[in-house]
């Protein structure tokens, strides 16, 4: 049997506080080092969590901020149609005479001015009116003459009546002959007053009726055009509004004042806003549908009669935060959207993520999970640009 002194009990006792102590030692320096790792893993996954643009990336991408709009994400007829002017905004020029093109003074696109001059035709007749109208207007002064002479002679009492009143009835017939001629000369943008100071001129022109375009030229120099024959196209396209066609079944849904939505096929990637004006009393057959007319806010120069637009009216007044579709990215099952905040030269683009709702094939419903501030900006387009660029710092791409 083993007997332990009491020094090496003391002994022991010490042995076993220094084990403690360096123990303890290890632990409070490994947990500061854990806790080292993880303050820089979290200011690392902090500056991740961001996608820095140069202003020259910026523009390249031809990015579109703005703060959070609310819009009409329920309630809607779809009306598809296309771009039409009223018909007072249109025109076909035709020549009141038969004549020969001599001149051409216009091309196609080019805008005019009401009364401005689109070209000149030429003709014998045309050189024939004023001739019968200097004549008539000769004629007219003679009869005037030997009428005001038999008046006197019958007021006189030594005229004959029935010598005065044929005189009375050549002076009308003459007064009708230079009127109707005149108004010829009119109709040919002709000045008569010109022509009774004996300018006769071989060629006249045929002018604009109303302001606008220059739609399609018809003639050629030297080309024999009849009266009825449509010389130009001229079309007024600041009036140019939505012609959408509404189906039998929505009909009842569809007021004046409503607002509409909609995009033109050869714009794309462009909404523009209308609201409805008039909607037609008859139905078209095929499809049985009735025309509604929008007007048009804020019109692009390039809206041209005849683009085919697709539409959406807004038959209920619900509205809702919406960002466009491409202003949203999704990582697995998660959507985020991006604020933007200028920081010096560059911006900075940080995900926030949302639940989206309602999805108009262009715009998306969303809502945040936590409250937004009032005037925050947030990226309109480029949303899985701005993820790949976040991800890429994931990576170890610093910014």
């Amino acid at each position: 049997m083993h007997i332990i002194s009491k020094n090496s009990i003391n002994l022991l006792l010490l042995l076993f506080v220094l084990w403690g102590l360096v123990s303890c030692n290890n632990t409070s320096e490994g947990e500061e080092t854990a806790n080292t790792e993880e303050n820089e893993r979290e200011g690392e996954q902090a500056q991740m969590e961001e996608a820095m643009l140069s202003q020259q990336q910026f523009e390249a991408l031809d990015m579109k901020i703005d703060t959070l709009r609310q819009r009409n994400m329920a309630g809607f007829v779809e009306a598809n149609g296309q771009l039409e002017v009223p018909p007072q905004n249109e025109a076909s020029v035709t020549t009141v005479i038969g004549a020969n093109v001599v001149e051409i003074s216009v091309i196609e696109g080019d805008e005019v001015k009401e009364g401005e001059i689109l070209a000149y035709i030429s003709h014998p007749d045309i050189v024939q009116v004023q001739t019968n109208f200097l004549n008539a207007s000769n004629q007219l002064n003679f009869q005037e003459k030997e009428f005001e002479r038999q008046q006197k002679l019958y007021e006189a009492g030594v005229g004959s009546g029935e010598v005065f009143q044929r005189s009375e009835a050549e002076v009308q017939n003459a007064r009708g002959e230079v009127q109707g001629l005149r108004s010829q000369l009119e109709l040919l943008n002709m000045n008569p007053d010109n022509i009774l100071n004996g300018t006769i001129t071989q060629r006249i022109p045929v002018v604009s009726p109303i302001d606008g375009a220059i739609e399609e030229v018809n003639v050629k120099t030297g080309q024999f055009v009849q009266s009825e024959m449509p010389m130009f196209e001229i079309v007024n396209t600041e009036h140019v509004h939505a012609d959408l066609m509404v189906f039998e079944k929505d009909v009842s849904k569809v007021k004046v004042g409503q607002e509409v939505n909609f995009t033109v096929e050869s714009i794309p990637g462009t909404q523009l806003s209308a609201t409805i004006i008039s909607i037609s009393k008859t139905f078209e057959q095929d499809p049985k549908a009735v025309h509604v007319h929008a007007e048009i806010e804020d019109k692009p120069e390039n809206l041209i009669p005849g683009m085919y637009v697709r539409g959406r009216i807004n038959v209920e007044n619900t509205q809702t935060t919406a960002l466009p579709e491409i202003a949203i990215a999704k990582d697995g099952e998660t959507s985020y959207v991006f604020t933007a905040e200028k920081e010096g030269e560059a911006w900075s683009f940080k995900p926030v993520e949302v639940v989206t709702g309602t999805n108009t094939g262009e715009w998306v419903a969303v809502s945040f999970l936590s409250e937004v501030e009032p005037g925050t900006m947030f990226a309109y387009k480029n949303a899985y640009y701005l993820m790949a660029e976040m991800q890429k710092g994931e990576g170890g791409h610093g910014h």
